[in-house]
């Protein structure tokens, strides 16, 4: 029985890009001209469809996504967060955060960003190498990565964080970790590090880059960048982030404890707690703009599913196993509203495997757990049928930091 709602943050998706990356699978499309005012009125229409299943809640985190959300101007952003306030209760300690990429940047925009609430930046650097930029299709270079940064200290950000890549066509141990050393002499609060992969539906995928990396290299890429990383007191606390203390991103660790969270825009995804209805629900919005525009309310739902069993046990655990110190086992109950007898076999299975630690109050994975963690998350998808669903929201929310 589910007694009390999880934290509950809100996710906005800002669908439009200058260019379309050739490994981006978001949902993302190149514009030129972009509808502000009618997409900001949509955006707020969309939230208040959601009021009732969220009265008397307060909001902790709002993360603003893409696209790229920084060729929205700071009037739009203005407007925007105007209008969430008079809708919602937020948290005095909101984190809010808003991706932008350095080909966009303006030190003036940003500025703006920040008088009207944003407190947090996360900068889509990728590389500071810019032969890899242009093979990533990036609209920006090393330069104008570095103007950016400082164009966001300039304008008041004290939390900000860098998306690098590695596992890059043709990239060396060394090229690798040139890049996090060249972000280093930024000192960042955080640092998202993920691996190129050529994800489905991408024309990486369809036509792969030569050079790719292979499973041994990429793994010495990454540790090489682990050690350094650690040398300079960042913490990986997830599988792909680091921050220095108490600089985590508020909003994906939300996620991965398998909180809440409003999703607006199109093809946002979102997932509320229903305590008086026992229930735990998943949204999913409309995924072209256009077409997103054109409808209204309820429409713009394209599909709504509550979570089972299996769904609950298997979603709880695929999120809570990034983090690398685990979760309390509590957690498991208090926001599944399952028994943690439900966790037993796989957790003993895992545990003879050398994939997990459990001391009766805190799951993590080991060492050997982490590196092998796609292992280790399917020991938890028990029933078939779980199989056939989708599992987890798209790189539109859960791998943006």
């Amino acid at each position: 029985m589910l007694k009390t709602p999880p934290p509950l943050g809100l996710y906005v998706h800002l669908p439009w890009c200058a260019r379309k990356c050739p490994y981006c699978d978001f949902n993302s499309y190149a514009a030129d001209d972009i509808p502000e005012d009618s997409y900001v009125d949509a955006l707020l229409n969309d939230l208040e469809q959601e009021l009732p299943l969220v009265w008397g809640r307060s909001i902790e985190t709002i993360f603003i996504g893409g696209g790229t959300p920084s060729l929205f101007s700071g009037a739009a952003i203005g407007r925007l967060l105007s209008g969430l306030r008079s809708l919602l209760n937020f948290s005095p300690a909101i984190e809010v955060t808003l991706e932008a990429n350095p080909g966009s940047a303006e030190a003036d925009r940003f500025r703006a960003y920040r008088e009207h609430g944003i407190n947090r930046l996360s900068l889509g650097v990728q590389s500071f190498d810019d032969a890899q930029l242009t093979t990533l299709g990036r609209v920006h270079s090393s330069d104008e990565a570095l103007r950016a940064f400082a164009a966001a200290r300039t304008a008041g950000f004290d939390n900000v964080n860098i998306d690098l890549m590695f596992g890059l066509p043709q990239q060396s141990v060394a090229g690798a970790v040139a890049d996090i050393e060249r972000a280093l002499e930024l000192a960042p609060e955080h640092i998202s590090h993920y691996q190129l992969t050529l994800e489905p539906n991408t024309l990486f995928h369809n036509t792969p880059p030569a050079g790719m990396p292979d499973d041994e290299l990429g793994w010495a890429q990454q540790q090489a960048c682990r050690d350094l990383l650690e040398k300079q007191g960042y913490r990986q606390y997830e599988v792909s982030a680091w921050a220095l203390p108490d600089r985590g991103s508020r909003h994906n660790l939300n996620y991965w404890c398998f909180g809440d969270y409003i999703g607006i825009g199109a093809g946002a995804h979102g997932k509320l707690t229903l305590i008086g209805e026992n229930r735990v629900l998943r949204r999913e919005r409309q995924r072209q703009p256009r077409r997103y525009l054109e409808q209204a309310g309820r429409e713009r739902i394209v599909r709504e599913r509550e979570l089972d069993r299996d769904d609950l046990r298997f979603e709880f655990m695929l999120n809570a196993l990034r983090l690398r110190d685990g979760f309390a086992a509590r957690l498991f109950h208090e926001n599944t509203g399952l028994s943690l007898n439900e966790l037993l076999g796989p957790l003993k299975t895992a545990q003879n495997q050398g994939l997990i630690d459990f001391d009766g109050q805190n799951i993590a994975p080991t060492e050997r757990g982490f590196r092998f963690l796609n292992d280790l998350q399917l020991l938890f998808l028990q029933a078939e049928e779980a199989r056939s669903k989708p599992i987890f929201e798209s790189g539109n929310q859960i791998m943006h930091s």
